[in-house]
């Protein structure tokens, strides 16, 4: 396969998840602007989960870059993080409908913490399977140090 199918199979995947989410927001029953401020919350856990779904989508963009050949063992692994990264409407869309409540917000947490292992096995098949110059690993090797700290 190509490397700019899986980019662009990606890419949707992306652009899917990111428009899932907004399309959950309802609009206020009322018209004037402090109708908006019940609103607010699920704003919030929104612009939250989007931050963080983009996020991916720009690392995965550049870490695709890197690659030379997509391998099957690729295509699983980035198919597993496409999964991880697809729950998160729905984990967002039940902590704003729950008012935050303890227990989605507990999942929510977990479905966060979910594509980060994904993407390490993404990250680490990569690298195994397309060879990284030594400025590409430094590179790298930067990049998880500054995950470990933030």
């Amino acid at each position: 396969m190509k490397k700019n199918r899986l980019e662009a199979f990606s890419d949707g995947m992306f652009a899917i998840i990111m428009t899932i989410m907004v399309l959950d927001i309802k609009a206020p029953h009322g018209i004037n602007f402090k109708d908006l401020s019940s609103t607010l919350p699920t704003m919030l856990c929104y612009l939250q989960s989007f931050w963080f779904v983009g996020n991916y989508w720009s690392t995965h963009h550049h870490i695709l870059h890197t690659v030379k050949r997509v391998t099957g063992t690729i295509l699983v692994a980035n198919l597993n993080l496409l999964f991880w990264l697809s729950l998160i409407p729905f984990v967002t869309g039940w902590v704003s409908e729950s008012d935050f409540a303890p227990d989605p917000v507990i999942v929510y947490a977990i479905a966060l913490l979910l594509p980060g292992f994904a993407w390490t096995i993404l990250q680490k098949i990569i690298e195994k399977h397309n060879t990284w110059d030594d400025n590409m690993k430094v590179v790298m090797k930067r990049q998880e140090i500054k995950a470990y700290i933030s």
